[in-house]
């Protein structure tokens, strides 16, 4: 009995030399626990920011920030009104026309009216240097069946007819505004398939760091040539999109292609004077090279 305390001791000792406690916690694939965490929820890509520093909400299939933990409402607003506050809309959903400008601007002309204010053909925000904002109803049916209101970016003219836009729509509005776009585009054939399989690759990591896992002895995962294997985040969709479905559809007839871009394109808002500078400290102008 008194050899096996003192060999009791003797491992206690060893193992808590090795990793401290939140290291021995930790999961040996962080990208598989992330990817199986948000099999039914999406996290954006500031979730881990704030998860720590916000009460989570599921909303419209995401995990989004609802409130502060802390009393911040006067740093918030100290940073809106003399520095930058940044808030992440990446939440909001993408489509992505592309075709001729005259087949678009005809057709996106049935879906919103100039009683209202802007339209899609307004000139400072089809020249693409501004952004746009408009309420969208169901085509020809202005002032009834509105839909919702949404923003939207074109594309600046590269010299050819071809244009592209991205309407930026609310999660909870996504469905019946794509479905209202395919229809007066007549976009009905898929053009892309989603290959992505979260769900089973997800189990299919797990069984495989339990299977190299054993009696906390936890060795690094590899792959068929014994090589340590470089786990890869994957694109599971978002909270709007069966992952499984296509998010890509074009018309024979009017040549007109409609794409989900969802949680491809991120989308952030700085608000406050400093936002500016902000920007242009962190982004840097690439040099364009002529062959």
């Amino acid at each position: 009995s008194k050899k096996q305390a003192e060999k009791a001791v003797h491992q206690k000792k060893e193992q808590s030399k090795t990793k401290c406690r939140k290291a021995r916690r930790r999961h040996i694939n962080l990208v598989a626990e992330f990817n199986h965490r948000q099999r039914k929820n999406i996290w954006l890509e500031t979730h881990i920011w704030h998860a720590k520093r916000f009460h989570m909400v599921k909303k419209w299939g995401y995990f989004l920030g609802n409130s502060p933990t802390e009393k911040s409402y006067r740093a918030c607003y100290r940073a809106m009104t003399k520095h930058c506050l940044l808030q992440d809309l990446s939440y909001y959903c993408c489509l992505e026309l592309k075709g001729k400008e005259n087949e678009l601007l005809k057709q996106l002309a049935r879906i919103c009216s100039i009683d209202t204010g802007l339209t899609f053909q307004e000139a400072c925000c089809l020249s693409g240097r501004f952004e746009g904002s408009l309420n969208l109803y169901r085509a020809d049916c202005y002032p009834e069946d509105m839909l919702g209101p949404v923003t939207f970016i074109w594309k600046p003219r590269d010299g050819s007819e071809n244009r592209q836009l991205w309407i930026w729509v609310h999660p909870a509005l996504k469905q019946d505004i794509l479905r209202e776009l395919k229809a007066i585009f007549q976009c009905t054939e898929p053009e892309e398939m989603c290959i992505t399989e979260p769900v089973t690759t997800s189990i299919q990591e797990e069984n495989q760091v339990e299977a190299v896992t054993s009696l906390g002895n936890k060795r690094k995962k590899e792959d068929k040539e014994g090589e340590k294997a470089v786990p890869v985040k994957k694109i599971i969709g978002d909270g709007t999109r069966d992952p499984f479905q296509s998010y890509s559809w074009i018309s024979q007839t009017t040549g007109i292609a409609i794409s989900d871009r969802s949680m491809e394109i991120l989308r952030y808002r700085l608000i406050g004077p400093s936002s500016h500078f902000v920007l242009t400290e962190t982004l840097k102008a690439a040099s364009v090279q002529t062959v």
